[in-house]
């Protein structure tokens, strides 16, 4: 992780949170590399984070020690939003940075509660957790309706990087819903018809476009 003062950029983000009236002198912009957790499942939150630029995802983890990826952040929205509004100093999932990540950091408890009395914030805050609740229910319908090659199609695109996919697989079965098993033959079918090249390194994309046909909607199905 690096940090670094904000820049002019950075505060005209900060203007449209209605973040433009209060002494910003403790917030710093922090940049993760890829494969950098960003925050830990259980942990106390230093910052309310603001995305800038990059790629996240945000699991929850079982008694089992797997992890469950709720969904991704893509260059916009707020990591610590749903703690700040529920009182809760501790983060209710972890994040790990997919590609390098670019964030605004406010210090959580220093501006806890004078963003709790800022109405603009308030207004945009409350408009960002309604419209991830409306995702959360797409998601559900992605899970239940689409085939599990559609599932897994998705996932691909989404957790690649470089044209690269190393997730941990046992994992990835877990947050699209099937077996490890069904998964596997799933991801050699891919392979036999030539979407996908296994490397040791993990999975090549070979087939961008065809990937794309086989994934519902845009593969959107897991954004926060």
């Amino acid at each position: 992780m690096q940090s670094s003062p904000l820049k002019k950029e950075h505060l005209n983000k900060l203007e449209g949170y209605g973040i433009n009236n209060m002494p910003l002198d403790a917030c710093l912009c922090l940049r993760f590399e890829a494969g950098e957790n960003i925050l830990h499942e259980g942990m106390p939150i230093m910052y309310l984070m603001f995305v800038v630029t990059g790629k996240v995802k945000i699991c929850s983890t079982a008694k089992n020690g797997k992890d469950l990826v709720l969904c991704y952040y893509i260059s916009d929205g707020i990591i610590g939003d749903l703690e700040l509004m529920t009182n809760t100093y501790d983060a209710t999932a972890s994040i790990i940075a997919i590609t390098d990540f670019e964030c605004i950091a406010l210090p959580y408890q220093k501006y806890a509660i004078d963003l709790k009395n800022n109405l603009a914030f308030l207004k945009r805050i409350g408009s960002e957790l309604s419209n991830k609740l409306l995702r959360i229910s797409k998601n559900y319908v992605f899970t239940t309706l689409h085939s599990g090659e559609e599932r897994l199609c998705s996932y691909i695109l989404q957790a690649s990087h470089n044209g690269i996919f190393n997730d941990i697989l046992t994992d990835v079965s877990c947050s699209i819903g099937m077996s490890y098993r069904h998964m596997f033959r799933l991801l050699n079918q891919l392979c036999t018809d030539g979407l996908l090249d296994k490397r040791d390194n993990g999975y090549i994309i070979v087939d961008r476009e065809e990937l794309l046909r086989r994934a519902p909607g845009g593969y959107d199905g897991m954004m926060c």
